[in-house]
Formats: C-alpha cells, sequence, structure tokens
C-alpha cells in the first residue's frame, strides 16, 4: 500500500491517532500520540521532540539540531488492540535533516547496511524473560502472584492458571499485532515467565521487542500488575535474560553459519563470529547488560531453585547453558543481554563485534566441554570470566576502540557518560545490608 492506501486501511479500521514511538538511550519506548490526518508529515518530516528531553541524544538546547525528528515508517503502522482507535508506529531518529547518529535505531541500520553489503541477513531470535511485580502495603516490591512461591516453580501450571487472564490477554494481543507465538511458560523465578514467537530480520526483531514491552506494559497495568525487565529483582532467585539466537544467510537464503561437519555444527565464518563475540565480550557486557543490577545476574551464585543459567565466564560449548555462546542446531545462542538493554543497541553491538571475528578471521574457539559451576567448585582452570559490575563493563567498552569504532563513538560518548553517572549515583548509596553490617561496629 502506498501511504494515502495505508491512512485509508487505518480509518476504516476506526483508527484516529497514530502512536509514534521510538527508544531512548535506556532502551525504554518513547513517543506521541498524532492525529492520522498528520501522517503524510509524520513520513516525510518526522514528529518532532525536544532533543535534549530525550536520554542520550546529545542534543543541544537551541538551534537547528534541538529537535529530534521520529520519522514515521510507514511500514510499521498497525492498529493496537489494548488502545481503540490508535495505530502503533515505529520510527527513526533524525536531526537537522540527517540521520541521528545517537539514534540506537539508526546504529543498528548501518551495522545491518553492512550486512547487506556483502548479501547477508542476520536472523535474531529473541527469548523476553519478565516478572510481574506490585508493591505491596509497605510500598515494597513484591511477586504480584503472592501464591506463586514454589521452590523450583520452572514450568508451574498452578501459576499459568492463576495468571491466565493476563498471558491470554497477552496472547490475544500479540497475535493480532502479527506475533507468531511458539510458547508461553513460567521460568525458573517465582513471578517470572517467558513468551516466545518467531524470529525476524534483526532489525525488525529488534522492532517487534520493544512492541511487545509496550504491549506487556499495558496489559500487566490492566491487570492491577507491573512488567519488569528488571534482571535481578529477586536475591536468590534466577534473573532474567533477553537470549538472542542468531543465524547468518546469503542472497539465496541458504546459511552461512552452520557446518553438520564442522566443529559444534558451525561453518567457518560461524567459528569466526563467535570468536568475534567472545572477544569483545567484556565490552560488549555494557551494551547488553547495562545496569547496576544486571551484574547481580551475571554472578555465580545460589539460586534458591538449585539451578541458575547465568551466563559468567567466555566460553563457548555445543548446547552448553553454562557459557557465554551456546551453539544450537548450527546457530548462535548468545546469552549475555538481559531484559533492561536497548535492544538495537545491544544487538549492533553484538552485529559488529561478529563481523569484526569474521573480517578478522579470528580462530576458533576452544569448545566447552564441562559443567563450568561445577569446574569451578572444584578449583579447575576457567575461562575468562565477565565484568563484575558496571563500572568495570564500562571502562572495558571504553578500552575496547575497535568496537566503539565499529559501533558509533557519539553513541558510545552519551553512553559511557549516562552510565557512568549512574554509577557514581550507585556508589553514593547506603543500603540496608551495609547498614545491618556496619552500624553497630
Amino acid at each position: 500500500m502506498n501511504l494515502d492506501e495505508r491512512s485509508r486501511w487505518l480509518h476504516d479500521q476506526g483508527v484516529h491517532s497514530v502512536l509514534a514511538t521510538f527508544t531512548d538511550l535506556m532502551g525504554a519506548p518513547k513517543g506521541k500520540l498524532l492525529p492520522l490526518s498528520g501522517l503524510a508529515d509524520a513520513v516525510a518530516i518526522g514528529a518532532g521532540f525536544a532533543g535534549p528531553s530525550i536520554w542520550g541524544t546529545g542534543l543541544p538546547r537551541l538551534g537547528p539540531r534541538s529537535d529530534y525528528m521520529g520519522r514515521v515508517l510507514p511500514e510499521s503502522l498497525r492498529p493496537l488492540p489494548f488502545m481503540s482507535g490508535v495505530a502503533h508506529a515505529v520510527c527513526d531518529g533524525f536531526a537537522g535533516g540527517e540521520p541521528l547518529n545517537t539514534c540506537s535505531r539508526q546504529l543498528l541500520k548501518r551495522q545491518t547496511d553492512r550486512l547487506l553489503e556483502r548479501g547477508w541477513t542476520l536472523w535474531v531470535g529473541i527469548e523476553p524473560e519478565f516478572f510481574l511485580l506490585k508493591r505491596d502495603g509497605d510500598g515494597r516490591w513484591v511477586v504480584a502472584d503472592v501464591q506463586d512461591r514454589l521452590h523450583k516453580p520452572s514450568y508451574d501450571l498452578q501459576a499459568i492458571i492463576r495468571n491466565a487472564g493476563f498471558l491470554d490477554d497477552m496472547r490475544r494481543h500479540l497475535t493480532a499485532l502479527g506475533f507468531e507465538l511458539q510458547q508461553i511458560d513460567h521460568e525458573d523465578a517465582c513471578g517470572q515467565y517467558e513468551i516466545n514467537y518467531r524470529h525476524d530480520h534483526a532489525l525488525a526483531a529488534a522492532d517487534r521487542y520493544q512492541l511487545f514491552k509496550l504491549t506487556a506494559q499495558a496489559v500487566a497495568q490492566q491487570h492491577g500488575q507491573v512488567f519488569s525487565t528488571m534482571p535481578k529483582p529477586l536475591a536468590h532467585a534466577p534473573g532474567s535474560g533477553l537470549h538472542f539466537h542468531l543465524s547468518l544467510t546469503d542472497p539465496q537464503g541458504q546459511p552461512l553459519m552452520a557446518d553438520t561437519q564442522g566443529a559444534l555444527g558451525l561453518s567457518a565464518l560461524g567459528q569466526q563470529f563467535a570468536a568475534g563475540l567472545l572477544v569483545h565480550a567484556s565490552a560488549l557486557s555494557a551494551l547488553c547488560a547495562p545496569t547496576v543490577n544486571s551484574y547481580k545476574r551475571l554472578a555465580s551464585s545460589a539460586s534458591a531453585s538449585g539451578t541458575t543459567w547465568s551466563p559468567v565466564w567466555a566460553a563457548m560449548g555445543d548446547n552448553n547453558r553454562t557459557c557465554l555462546l551456546r551453539s544450537v542446531a548450527g546457530r548462535l545462542e548468545w546469552r549475555l543481554p538481559d531484559a533492561a538493554c536497548n535492544v538495537y543497541a545491544a544487538l549492533a553491538g553484538t552485529l559488529a563485534a561478529g563481523l569484526d571475528g569474521i573480517d578478522r578471521q579470528l580462530p576458533p574457539c576452544e569448545p566447552c566441554e564441562h559443567d563450568l559451576y561445577e569446574r569451578q567448585v572444584r578449583g579447575q582452570p576457567m575461562p575468562p570470566p565477565l565484568p563484575r559490575d558496571l563500572c568495570a563493563a564500562l571502562d572495558a567498552l571504553a578500552a575496547d576502540q575497535t568496537l566503539r569504532d565499529a559501533v558509533g563513538t557519539a553513541f558510545c560518548e552519551q553512553f559511557l557518560q549516562i552510565h557512568r553517572a549512574e554509577w557514581d549515583r550507585y556508589t553514593q548509596q547506603v543500603s540496608g545490608w551495609e547498614l545491618e553490617r556496619y552500624a553497630e561496629g
């Protein structure tokens, strides 16, 4: 459909407004409502936002580049089933008539353009894990379902039955929005769920995840709950990851990473891509695990359920969930990202690192054939660990000039500045744990 046809189609669906959305540096969906009659201008020029009001744009307070212009992508328009009369739209960030180099979606587009030059496509399956939380009478955050308290809650059907209203609304709305759902399950922590849907090419997969978050936030609110992407809200339970399943295809759609005769079922190119991820793993930690809380998930701590899947060491193994990188069925599962990441930036960094491995023809990694948690307990030699905290991850990103140049220096400068300030604010807090431990000393 051309734009006029699309506008008429939306009007016939009862749409009167467009929710023009973008993603800020912190990974949050943002936007504004526009009348459907203004769609043509929003596509050609963009919906205007005050640039300095948005995390990470780096735009000035005055002048021709002070406005963030979100240009609506017409093909992304679709009615929102949870907002009557409103259609959702994805925007690309522009300033002064040029693509904005601190827009995370533009960041990922530049990486996928590098693939297009080679005739390749990156396919990404994203696995969203999340918690359903609420505040109790004392204002403390707790699991929304107070009966969800099994010691080993994975696949708990009683919790699914109790929360069938939320889960069915998610099913209905996501299906209406074009998601091809694959499974819904209760995860390995109380109050934690995972909803899986079909993979897509990298940019569409990132757009779809942001729409997933927007939908989940709305549905949870309707059910008196909070959809939380906090990586580790419960101290003694597993956290929420956002695993990326990655595969490359050539112009004919044939897989480039898979080789049944190769080590771990991977081709030489797949091995090089994997090596790039592991070489840049410490710097990628900042982009993929960008909060103070992220590193409480990325820790080899005990879990109340008796199981933890935290990818703490930079290693790769065949269907080995104790590794940072898991090879499975000729593709790679990148287990570093968590649910709080900016998915565009995390994917852009992941793709840039993989392409660096290919371009430099990095040697294949030695496959890990061990349970790394058991090796740690036995005191045996271990692969290199990931950064222990956000500060170390930010230092690693700052030191990795190759990755920063590939991802985009302007974005990385904003990212480092904002997240270093967050780390500083965190280090100035005095926690209840500290008071209990040291106040009487």
